[in-house]
């Protein structure tokens, strides 16, 4: 499970917004964490303690129910101690103001002061409330003091004016507290490229050639990558829905659009990270040059109409018989430039007795560093949710079964183990 026996504190505060706070702690669970919640007064005028206490299966705390019974955890010193991270959504803006004046009057401020860890807040406010040069300063101020900020968004909210205010939807909180709880050194600050998804290749304006590739595997280590920390780039055909929206997402059809994206792409990632600001810490904002990764998982159509149309071709003007000719594609994973980059090209086969051969063949004619291969079956056919891969590296190969995500974090342990010299 992604976030098995990890500790989550989550804060409420006044806003109607609160009731998307009950999907989030369900997200939480459902991917094995344990949750705790501490409610401001104003929060308990929209909900009642015991629906919190119900789905996150822990007594809540607040002004009335802080204890200093060393055996129970509930006051806001000890209850730091015991979380992982501290997660303020919905945060108002008034606390929004006074995180960043550093004020202690209530429980849950007094709580944040005390937290010397990860704190995450999701705004949600009026428009014009959280658009306040005063509430937009605070803002500023406390991405200085690394709170990181899951950022508002613009829709109609409860007092019926259309504007940017409503919080943030459960599930992109979920991805951000992930990132938080599962980062890596080695990944922070390293760009990634990856490719997914079956090109489509145009016969005429209504037909296409194309295949079966769903786009779930690189969407699943785009996320992993993600939650690891790394600045990923998926340029994609298809599959990628709820993707987390700091991923940069890159949309193409054809085997052509991928590769000029993929060529623009590789050469932003060689060209490294600044890093931001911070009040933490007397640093300034230098240059980080790790050596990227490339992820080639995309199914590439191997061949494309040599004649493409403009236009819908007529059944009429074809006749009976349809002989559409085709030309090979170009090979765009030999063809790319992949020097001072690690890349990991992606391989489906059929046939068992043939697949290591080819994936050997792969990764030595190409050029790469290693290649992860997939079996097709009825157990791990296109757009399953689960899959079986064998990495295959120069000296040395893993076999992964399970959840695509699962599969993905385990393979970039594997390519960190191996690689972590690289800088």
């Amino acid at each position: 499970m992604l976030l098995k026996n990890k500790k989550i504190l989550v804060a409420v505060t006044g806003s109607i917004a609160i009731y998307k706070t009950l999907d989030l702690i369900r997200l939480y669970i459902k991917a094995g964490a344990i949750v705790r919640v501490i409610m401001s007064d104003a929060a308990k005028k929209f909900i009642n303690p015991i629906t919190f206490e119900a789905i996150s299966q822990n007594k809540v705390l607040d002004e009335t129910t802080e204890n200093w019974d060393k055996a129970q955890d509930y006051n806001h010193i000890d209850i730091g101690k015991w979380s992982d991270i501290f997660v303020i959504a919905p945060a108002s803006a008034n606390t929004i103001n006074s995180l960043a004046n550093g004020l202690g009057n209530n429980l849950l401020l007094q709580t944040a002061l005390a937290y010397p860890r990860m704190k995450l807040i999701a705004p949600a406010a009026n428009t014009n409330m959280l658009k306040n040069p005063i509430t937009q300063s605070s803002l500023k101020m406390l991405k200085l003091c690394n709170y990181e900020i899951v950022s508002s968004v613009t829709k109609e909210l409860v007092c019926k004016d259309v504007g940017d205010g409503a919080m943030a939807e459960p599930i992109d909180i979920f991805h951000a507290t992930c990132k938080e709880l599962l980062k890596d050194d080695y990944w922070i600050n390293r760009k990634v490229v990856l490719s997914g998804g079956g090109t489509v290749e145009k016969i005429d304006d209504v037909r296409y050639i194309s295949n079966y590739s769903s786009g779930k595997m690189a969407t699943s280590l785009a996320k992993a990558l993600y939650y690891k920390g790394a600045d990923v780039c998926l340029v994609s055909t298809r599959g990628y829905e709820e993707l987390p929206k700091d991923i940069h997402l890159i949309k193409v059809e054809s085997s052509s659009e991928m590769y000029e994206y993929l060529v623009d792409s590789i050469r932003v990632a060689k060209k490294g990270i600044l890093t931001k600001p911070t009040l933490m810490d007397n640093s300034t904002p230098s240059l980080i040059l790790k050596r990227p990764f490339l992820f080639m998982v995309a199914a590439i159509s191997d061949y494309v109409p040599s004649f493409a149309q403009n236009g819908k071709l007529k059944k009429e003007l074809i006749g009976s018989f349809w002989n559409l000719e085709l030309k090979q594609n170009m090979d765009i994973l030999k063809s790319l430039d992949k020097e001072g980059i690690v890349s990991i090209g992606f391989k489906a086969e059929m046939d068992e007795t043939t697949a290591l051969n080819s994936a050997t063949r792969m990764l030595e004619n190409k050029n790469l560093d290693g290649v992860c291969l997939n079996i097709l079956n009825e157990e791990n056919s296109f757009g399953s949710e689960n899959n079986t891969i064998e990495l295959i590296l120069k000296d040395n190969s893993f076999e992964f079964k399970g959840s695509k995500l699962d599969i993905s974090l385990e393979i970039l342990e594997k390519l960190q183990k191996k690689f972590g010299m690289y800088e």
